[in-house]
């Protein structure tokens, strides 16, 4: 009698072990969101690490005019795009904007229209006067394009992670001052 007792604590927690391990598995997408870092990491001078999302998409907040402004990073993209509420949140009217400009999207063609931002912030690297693209379309949230990615010496991905890194000790043309006086009124 008491073997067929401890046979059957022995089961039960077998039985328990199995149903944990399956709910573990089953609700991993929403358990990893805690647990695997989800943020940028400014590793180094310059050097900026962002973990792979679980969608498979790489996503960087930025500052625009110190207003908090989430991006997907799109190297398939070739302008730095905002969409109307994000460019809001940037200090843009995009009412005042002349949509003048035609992209050629995944969603149809949409039109665009050119802007600066004053001040644009990624970790300890700040940019001014940055030409930004914005969405006169739909669009559930902005993109980090190649306008802004080529200011990057090296766009690497290392494993499940994308590393950013800035030209090091070097002052990018696009950021020389003669540059940035010339492309102001642009």
């Amino acid at each position: 009698r008491q073997s067929l007792g401890k046979t059957a604590r022995q089961a039960a927690a077998w039985g328990l072990i199995f149903v944990g391990v399956i709910a573990g598995v089953g609700l991993w997408s929403d358990i990893s969101r805690d647990v695997l870092p989800t943020r940028a990491m400014v590793t180094g001078e310059g050097q900026i690490e962002v973990p792979l999302a679980n969608d498979g998409h790489y996503y960087l907040t930025l500052r625009l005019n110190d207003a908090p402004v989430r991006f997907m990073v799109d190297t398939g993209a070739s302008a730095f795009v905002l969409s109307r509420d994000d460019a809001e949140r940037a200090g843009l009217d995009p009412s005042t904007l002349s949509f003048l400009g035609r992209a050629d999207t995944a969603n149809g063609m949409v039109r665009t229209a050119n802007a600066r931002i004053d001040e644009v912030t990624l970790g300890d690297i700040t940019d001014r006067n940055v030409r930004v693209s914005v969405n006169g379309g739909d669009m559930d949230g902005s993109l980090l394009g190649m306008s802004y990615l080529s200011r990057f010496e090296k766009v690497e991905i290392e494993g499940r992670k994308l590393v950013l890194t800035r030209w090091a000790g070097r002052i990018g043309f696009l950021d020389c001052p003669f540059v940035q006086t010339f492309t102001k009124n642009l």
